[in-house]
């Protein structure tokens, strides 16, 4: 038996590929936001399910640094699913 790539082989490993490819997004998905879920239960020092600008600033510098782009309603705070719907943008 020889160990060649013929066409047919390469368009499996193609087909095999592209209906993986979906899973390994999926994982950096949840991969992502779980860090995220996990820095903003340390950020939201009272823990309200709210991040304001103040507690942001020291502890999410990019979320401070775009706070205003999330907090597009002008609430004064973001929440941990508004950061996780930006991020996946």
């Amino acid at each position: 038996m020889s160990c060649q790539l013929t066409l047919k082989n390469l368009i499996r490993i193609a087909v095999a590929a592209m209906l993986l490819a979906p899973l390994y997004s999926m994982a950096d998905d949840a991969s992502r936001n779980k860090e995220i879920s996990e820095r903003f239960a340390k950020c939201d020092t009272n823990k309200d399910g709210k991040l304001t600008l103040d507690e942001a600033k020291g502890c999410m510098p990019r979320i401070y640094d775009h706070f205003s782009k999330i907090d597009a309603q002008n609430k004064g705070y973001v929440t941990v699913a508004e950061i996780q719907t930006m991020a996946a943008r």
